[in-house]
């Protein structure tokens, strides 16, 4: 048998070992029965009738010896035999002790002898096949050796016996994980370590592990748009396809939601760590349908217009979104928050209702609003301009009012009509800081189209507009309320006349 065998290489029975005897001890063992049994011979002991047939043969002549001396001869033999005894005895001990065979195998081991040391522990691990600890020792053999292949058996059998306790887990794994790594193999350190069930462990090599992709939602039937989260254990990248193909390195990368609308999808992804490991694919299949949306009801139609209209839209479930773009709504769109003021000129509109993440039926208007006056929206704002320099507000045109290189400016917003009295045009005040940053002050002045008369703006909480006079020169004062806007009453039917207040001169 070759040495450090354990198995039968033809018949696949166990090697029994048995402890090797010095060859001379053997004879002399032998020799020492052979001749106890030729002096236990005694003439003097013959049976009756063996006299006369001695005398019959001559050619055997026996000597009587003296005796003491072969009382001296039996003692040594007895001796022997004793001694055999006692060899025998110590054999079938030492052969049979886990903690004898153990000694010796360290013993071997550290003399070098590692043949003898892994026949040492083999013997004890066949008396204590569950005692761990000599696996580890019998493992140790194996590298000095140079046999890894074995080294790394006994350490795959340490992690698969649930005798082992954490601290001998650990040390297994982290010698076999040392092993894999040297040859850069993480995906069989992947493998392993899937088949662990110590946390600790598992948290200590987590950057060696790929688990697959965890989808958000389960597969199966929906009624509505569905956003689908893929997550993965640690870093690295997911890969996934929707037509159900295998996903390679070369598919598309997750990186935000993945929207199923109306239809069937069939999600295909795996995990690939920052090392390179890959996690298994993972495939989940979902039908989708939707019933569609309706577009909102918007109360102006497309057209030419004379005077500013607002334009109003209604929606019977979800968030309406719009766009002035040509682009259809979305989610990043501007949402409706109340009527908008047709816009001068031509404009054009997409509005649509988006529930759940679905668009629905989109609503397009264009319209064309060419104002009947000669009094433009640039007119305005040099209005506005010219009187904040009158008052002494701003000292320049560029609308600089201290040192420090801030300034106010004024913008036109929308054309609108207030509270039935007439058509305006709405100037927005912006103070731009020295840094260029720019923010409303809250101060806006309703300019009328048709005359260039310009008031201050105000609007409460509830959304109603007043006209406030002010001053247009130092000898005018400032504050009288032109016209109050509409009421929610008002607003249905009741108009509330426009009354003008002249302030007398100071």
């Amino acid at each position: 048998m070759p040495e450090g065998s354990l198995y039968c290489e033809h018949c696949g029975e166990d090697i029994h070992i048995v402890p090797d005897f010095e060859p001379e001890l053997e004879r002399s063992i032998e020799q020492n029965i052979s001749n106890m049994l030729e002096e236990l011979y005694d003439e003097d002991e013959k049976e009756p009738g063996q006299e006369s047939f001695m005398k019959e043969a001559p050619s055997k002549t026996f000597t009587q010896k003296p005796f003491h001396i072969r009382k001296w001869k039996l003692a040594l033999i007895l001796g022997g035999i004793f001694a055999a005894a006692l060899i025998a005895a110590w054999s079938l001990y030492s052969y049979n002790s886990e903690e004898y065979q153990a000694d010796r195998g360290a013993y071997y081991a550290k003399a070098g002898k590692y043949d003898k040391a892994i026949s040492c522990y083999s013997r004890a691990l066949e008396l204590d096949s569950d005692n761990i600890d000599l696996m580890f020792s019998l493992a140790e053999v194996y590298l000095l050796k140079n046999n890894k292949i074995e080294y790394e058996f006994l350490l795959r059998d340490i992690v698969r016996d649930s005798a082992a306790s954490t601290e001998q887990l650990e040390s297994a794994y982290s010698k076999l994980i040392t092993i894999y790594r040297a040859r850069e193999d993480y995906q069989t350190i992947n493998d392993l370590l899937f088949s662990c069930e110590s946390e600790l462990i598992l948290s200590i090599y987590q950057n060696y592990i790929a688990r697959a992709p965890e989808f958000s939602i389960k597969e199966g039937d929906y009624a509505s748009i569905q956003p689908l989260n893929l997550t993965a254990f640690g870093t690295g990248k997911i890969y996934y396809t929707m037509d159900g193909t295998e996903p390679t390195e070369d598919s598309t990368v997750y990186t935000a939601p993945i929207i199923l609308e109306k239809g069937d999808y069939v999600i295909s992804a795996y995990f690939v760590n920052d090392k390179g490991i890959s996690s298994d694919i993972v495939t989940r299949e979902y039908h989708i349908e939707i019933d569609e949306i309706p577009a909102p009801d918007v109360s102006v139609p497309s057209g030419e217009y004379s005077f500013p209209v607002n334009i109003e839209v209604k929606g019977e479930e979800g968030e309406i979104y719009y766009t002035t773009d040509g682009s259809d709504p979305t989610y990043s769109s501007s949402p409706y928050k109340g009527p908008i003021p047709m816009p001068l000129g031509r404009s054009s509109y997409k509005f649509a209702q988006i529930v759940n993440g679905v668009t629905g039926l989109i609503t397009e208007r264009t319209y064309q609003l060419e104002m009947n006056t000669d009094y433009t929206p640039g007119q305005a704002v040099a209005a506005i301009l010219e009187y904040s320099l009158d008052i002494g507000k701003i000292y320049d045109e560029a609308g600089h009012f201290d040192e420090s290189g801030a300034a106010y400016q004024y913008q036109y917003q929308c054309v609108m009509n207030i509270n039935d009295i007439s058509d305006f045009y709405v100037v927005a005040e912006i103070q731009r800081s020295s840094d260029g940053t720019t923010a409303r002050t809250g101060s806006n002045y309703a300019v009328n189209a048709y005359t260039g008369e310009f008031f201050r703006l105000e609007r409460d909480k509830y959304g109603n507009y007043s006209l406030i006079i002010i001053e247009k020169s130092a000898s005018q004062a400032e504050g009288t309320v032109v016209q109050q806007s509409k009421t929610p009453q008002q607003a249905a039917g009741f108009l509330t006349l426009a009354v003008f207040v002249k302030v007398p001169e100071k």
